[in-house]
């Protein structure tokens, strides 16, 4: 796939390290894969997977149960993940490639809401596209095309991490970086205090 979303996923999955008895939230899970990918690694984790198209949850749902997993899937956006499923309900927040196509404003309130569903001293991972530099920038434009010049342009410019800090978040780190087919994917990660 132009992303390398094997590499990345490795990456990220290792990066999250999920535990047994952790609960951990894939928030915009999409159809399930990287939920999944959280429970295997973790027997005994409680993987939420948070996403608002009812739709794709039905086959989330359907991939982890053929994969034998219990992964409880919710239907919400980002900005409501703590009202859902509750302030401090959460290890570890994950997200991949789901912020750069959400309106500034999202942004800022998905965030926010996943400070408050952390437990303090939980972790937040986001793997997504970040700044864009040089050849990057340039194929970053095929993105840009199919999910809107608007959403994805602050990600270009390198404006998650600052997000994360202004969403109350410390020890914003960007952890790596991915040349992909379609521009560079960072992985963040941040602690709640």
């Amino acid at each position: 796939m132009l992303t390398r979303e094997r590499v990345w996923r490795a990456r990220l999955l290792d990066q999250v390290a999920p535990q047994p008895g952790e609960t951990v939230i894939d928030l915009g899970c999409g159809t399930g894969s990287f939920a999944v990918s959280l429970a295997q690694r973790a027997p005994g984790a409680r993987i939420v997977g948070v996403d608002p198209d009812n739709d794709i949850l039905r086959r989330a749902a359907a991939k982890a149960a053929a994969a034998g997993q219990n992964i409880l899937f919710v239907e919400a956006f980002a900005r409501d993940v703590a009202a859902v499923l509750g302030d401090r309900a959460a290890d570890k927040i994950v997200s991949s490639l789901v912020f750069h196509q959400l309106p500034m404003e999202e942004k800022r309130r998905g965030l926010a809401a996943s400070l408050r569903a952390l437990k303090p001293g939980g972790t937040l991972h986001i793997a997504d596209y970040g700044r864009q530099t040089g050849s990057m920038r340039m194929l970053f434009r095929i993105v840009q095309s199919l999910d809107g010049y608007e959403n994805t342009q602050p990600n270009a410019d390198g404006v998650l991490p600052d997000l994360i800090v202004e969403a109350g978040f410390t020890d914003v780190r960007e952890v790596d970086v991915l040349p992909t087919l379609t521009g560079a994917i960072a992985f963040y990660r941040a602690v709640r205090p």
